[in-house]
């Protein structure tokens, strides 16, 4: 791990506490040129993360509040009549930025929704027959309550395929929160974060991943998880290609933060569960729930010699 990589990572420590691997995880996706999905109950720091992200990285960020009466045009912005010209202007929604903070993503409507699918998958938006490219690095990071709690409605299939991973952060241990309780609210130390990188350094950063080295035999295991996936009766739907591209990717992501210019086996499988469990989809009389069937998966397959 670099000397830089090292210090955003300790910077993220001080604002979330013990929540290391859910971190690294996180900078992983973003490294990957991914889009991160947070589900966790209110309170446990899911927007402050993404601040935080957002400050260490030196990304410009907005936060869009979703609601169950919000429009795709309070997203991605809206074409408006200028009478002195006669013509249309676009006026940029705030989806126009290099970290956008969906917050609680699943409170709007379906509709709503769907206008993250193409600037998540293309980097880029269309409008009244015209294509308006999206800045880079660009980075979604959003947040759902749990689908049990009132006026939450559920991620469609396609939605939940567009972002590379999911986490949670989940509740503090004891001494952790112990911290939490004697220190100063969390938000406060965000004024004092200082960025470890700009937005330059993090696209090479990206390209750095791109270039780290996959084996066949490293392949070969991917594609055997990917197949566990898709011969499992008790799930709908297995991993799709998309799926182990991404898979693929963030072992590298997760390998470059160890330092390694190689991906290896215990690389896949630090990044696979949140990675495959939200795109692991059972049948109506099957138990269990994503992160468990993922890590079901993981045990079955041999890992390479």
């Amino acid at each position: 791990m670099t000397q830089p990589i090292r210090k955003a990572l300790d910077a993220l420590d001080t604002v979330i506490l013990g929540k290391h691997g859910a971190l690294r995880l996180c900078v992983a996706c973003l490294l990957a040129r991914g889009h991160l999905l947070i589900e966790d109950v209110p309170g446990v720091g899911k927007t402050t993360l993404a601040h935080a992200l957002a400050k260490v990285f030196g990304l410009n960020w907005q936060r869009v509040q979703f609601t169950s009466d919000m429009l795709p045009a309070d997203i991605i912005g809206v074409s408006i009549f200028d009478r002195a010209t006669q013509q249309f202007n676009f006026r940029n929604g705030p989806i126009f930025t290099q970290l956008l903070l969906a917050d609680e993503v699943n409170r709007a409507s379906p509709r709503t929704q769907s206008a993250l699918l193409e600037a998540m998958e293309e980097r880029q938006i269309s409008i009244d027959g015209k294509t308006y490219p999206l800045p880079e690095p660009f980075y979604v990071v959003a947040t759902q309550n749990p689908k049990e709690q009132l006026g939450t409605y559920a991620l469609p299939e396609s939605q939940l395929d567009r972002f590379l991973m999911r986490v949670d952060l989940g509740y503090p241990d004891p001494e952790f929160e112990r911290q939490l309780l004697r220190s100063m609210e969390r938000r406060e130390l965000l004024a004092t974060l200082q960025p470890v990188f700009g937005a330059a350094e993090v696209i090479a950063l990206q390209r750095q991943v791109a270039a780290v080295h996959l084996s066949d035999a490293l392949l070969d295991y991917v594609q055997a998880l990917l197949a566990m996936s898709r011969n499992r009766a008790d799930l709908r739907l297995g991993l799709s290609p998309r799926a182990g591209q991404g898979l693929v990717r963030a072992a590298q992501a997760y390998a470059l933060l160890d330092g390694n210019d190689a991906v290896h086996p215990e690389h896949v499988q630090a990044v696979f569960v949140a990675v495959a469990a939200h795109r692991l989809h059972r049948s109506e009389a099957s138990a269990g729930n994503g992160r468990g069937i993922a890590g079901e998966i993981l045990r079955s397959v041999a890992i390479p010699g």
